[in-house]
């Protein structure tokens, strides 16, 4: 199971299980079905074609597996499963509109070309050829000894179907880009053609500083409008938020020092106060009695060890201790119990398996035949380690038989079994052994050593400093205290409540169903506010209390605005374009004090904002205008005739007002069919992200997820 084992890898899970569950998707559909007349199994539509819920468990599954791996948190990701199963029914349904046709043959013919597969070389041989019948009789093994593994296989293969048909997709779309010869010519004259101006700019933050401009809900709106496909708007909620952390007092700090120094060097109640960390025969079973954190029976270097201490244990003896010592929000204290070198180690082997073994697949002998045959190996290797290249055909590690039996260079780290890792830890360079694990008989030559950084294993006691009752129920004494003051207030009430008491103040003003998490929030009751904020008989102005399970936290929300399907309500987007609103409302007045006072020269215009008169030199391609770029300024000095003063422009950063001295032409190198093939390329390269964006923003998406969540929580209420 070589190759599926690099897709199936797990990495080390230290602490803690992410609990992660859709309340909908847990009841019974037909119950649901019966008495809403909606089938709960159809999440959506994209052009007609149904998004099943057990496709977007699928893909969620998927999201899940990746950010395991990647040790990030798996909660939060139900909306990031819908936006992609939502692009991969698109490219689908281009991918069956170009005549293509997702075969099983076309499937496997295709496979190598993913990201999955093509920069892993242990998909190929050493001739380049991809191993799709090794990989094939893998899944086939899976299917027929292990179901939820095949499962799991099945799930990833549909996510493989999808980038394949985009792959398939934005290449023959891609191949169709070109450039005509006209709007090259054109373009390349765009490039060489440069314009010296004289101008004035009046500068929106200048003028801003002198003029005071408020920008109305109606100005917002009006913008809006005018720029829809910008403002397209999914439902959200703008939620004000005010967290209460229940923190330790100095009180519970001192307390958790007592704790712990009683533990160090007095003594357990277990033991009647005999007992202790420093006196104790058996370290890691007092870490697990006594610590809240486990014990780790790993050796460490020293980078790797809590900060108070690397610095001092390369010199300590076995049995010492130090502390106690605060890191962040626990105190500890620390144990040297072993230390041994890292050495690290070059080795190969052959790998005999049996009958019944993990790695015995199509194998017929006995355990016992196997014992004989690698110890017959062992012997004639011992005696020449030249002949171990002669025994690689018997082998039944495939992958490494096929570098020679190499295994690379390990450590004492290294997720080998024990019993392979012990014989390379005791055994010198060139030895040559044989050695039983759960797989077989492996024949280990060691080909080489090297010496290492010395490794340490500390057992590390720790207490947690934890917010005792007293300071919990402050806390929510509070949180209480200021919802009460809050309640049918207005939001900027609410605001101004929070910071007189000095609270944690968040305002996530466009926050999603299917989100998770909140933006500046973070904790585990984050789903359950979206829950709220989004359950239908909730009105703008509501409020409530959370309390975060196990902390002691309390939340107060308060449900500041509701947007619907459509466009942007405009105060959830205000942060984003007030400032463009702005800069167009002063644009205006600039331009209407220029037509009143009737202005005819760049000077009258200087003087009239006290705005410098400068100089520059344009080109269309490349924009800039004094450090700038203004592509509507640099389209106004090739449109208005020499000499004569233009319109007032309204550029990104100001009013510009200019004159055209003089048009020059600076030929660039390169000819007509280089610059062709370079305007191609570059063409290309965006169309791909262009393209998707415009499928989803003109195709008819029907999300039916926060209509089936209501239905179900009032049914269940």
């Amino acid at each position: 199971m070589a190759i599926l084992g690099q897709i199936r890898s797990k990495p080390w899970l230290l602490m803690g299980v992410i609990a992660l569950a859709l309340l909908a998707f847990l009841v019974n559909p037909d119950s649901i079905d019966k008495v809403f007349g909606k089938n709960p199994d159809v999440l959506g539509k994209v052009n007609g074609e149904k998004i099943t819920r057990e496709e977007f468990n699928d893909q969620l599954f998927v999201l899940q597996q990746q950010a395991e791996q990647q040790g990030r948190p798996k909660n939060g990701l139900e909306e990031q499963a819908w936006q992609l199963l939502v692009q991969s029914k698109l490219i689908k349904q281009q991918f069956e509109k170009l005549g293509f046709e997702m075969t099983d043959d076309y499937f496997w013919n295709q496979i190598q070309y993913d990201q999955m597969f093509a920069q892993n070389q242990q998909f190929f041989d050493e001739k380049g050829n991809f191993k799709t019948q090794e990989l094939k009789k893998e899944i086939e093994t899976l299917q027929n000894t292990n179901p939820q593994g095949y499962a799991q296989w099945l799930k990833t293969r549909k996510t493989i179907e999808y980038r394949l048909m985009a792959r398939q997709v934005f290449t023959n779309l891609s191949a169709g880009i070109t450039t005509g010869k006209k709007e090259a010519e054109e373009l390349m004259k765009q490039r060489d053609q440069l314009a010296d101006i004289d101008f004035v700019k009046v500068d929106y933050a200048a003028y801003l500083q002198k003029t005071k401009i408020n920008v109305t809900t109606q100005d917002l709106a009006d913008y809006i409008k005018k720029h829809p496909v910008m403002f397209k708007a999914e439902p959200s909620r703008n939620i004000g938020i005010v967290f209460f952390p229940s923190k330790p007092s100095a009180a519970d700090d001192a307390a958790a020092l007592k704790e712990i120094t009683k533990l160090y060097s007095g003594g357990t109640d277990a033991s009647g106060g005999t007992e202790n960390f420093q006196n104790t025969k058996n370290d890691s079973m007092f870490v697990a009695a006594n610590s809240d954190a486990p014990f780790n029976p790993q050796y460490l270097n020293p980078a790797q060890l809590p900060p108070t201490i690397k610095d001092q244990i390369t010199a300590a003896a076995v049995g010492q201790t130090f502390g106690p010592y605060k890191e962040q929000d626990v105190y500890v204290v620390s144990k040297l119990v072993g230390k041994r070198p890292s050495d690290s180690t070059l080795s190969r082997h052959i790998l005999i398996a049996f009958k019944g073994s993990p790695a015995g697949e199509g194998v017929t002998r006995t355990k016992e035949q196997a014992k004989k045959l690698a110890d017959s190996i062992g012997a004639i290797v011992k005696a020449t380690p030249a002949k171990f290249t002669e025994f690689l055909k018997l082998s039944s590690d495939p992958n490494s038989a096929a570098q020679g039996g190499s295994l690379g260079w390990t450590t004492p780290e290294t997720p080998f079994v024990p019993e392979f890792l012990a014989y390379l830890a005791n055994n010198p360079k060139g030895a040559t052994g044989v050695v039983e694990t759960q797989f077989g008989y492996h024949i280990i030559n060691i080909e080489d050593k090297k010496s290492g950084s010395m490794g340490y294993k500390v057992a590390n006691l720790v207490k947690a400093i934890k917010p005792s009752d007293a300071t919990e129920a402050e806390t929510d004494k509070n949180s209480r205290k200021f919802i009460q003051q809050v309640q049918g207030k207005s939001f900027n009430d609410f605001v101004n409540i929070a910071k007189k008491g000095n609270y944690q103040f968040s305002n996530p003003k466009a926050a999603k169903r299917f989100e998770g998490q909140l933006q500046g929030l973070g904790t585990e009751k984050d789903a359950d506010i979206l829950t709220w904020a989004f359950d239908k008989k909730r009105e703008k102005g509501d409020t409530e209390l959370f309390t975060v399970d196990g902390t002691g936290d309390k939340i107060v929300v308060y449900l500041n605005g509701k947007q619907e399907a459509g466009l942007a309500d405009p105060e959830s987007v205000r942060d984003q374009i007030e400032v463009i609103v702005k800069n167009k409302l002063a644009a205006k007045q600039i331009s209407d004090k220029i037509a009143a006072a009737k202005a005819s020269s760049l000077d009258q215009i200087a003087k009239l904002f006290a705005a410098p008169k400068q100089s520059a030199q344009v080109n269309l391609l490349n924009p800039s205008v004094a450090g700038a770029m203004e592509p509507k300024v640099a389209g106004a000095a090739f449109g208005v005739a020499k000499g004569k003063l233009s319109n007032p422009v309204e550029g990104g950063t100001g009013v510009y007002v200019l004159i055209k001295k003089s048009e020059t032409v600076n030929k660039q190198p390169g000819d007509l069919k280089q610059f062709t093939e370079s305007l191609t390329q570059r063409s290309a390269g965006m169309f791909g992200q262009a393209w998707m964006k415009s499928l989803q923003d003109n195709a008819d998406i029907e999300d039916y997820r926060i209509e089936i969540w209501n239905k179900l929580g009032n049914q269940q209420q």
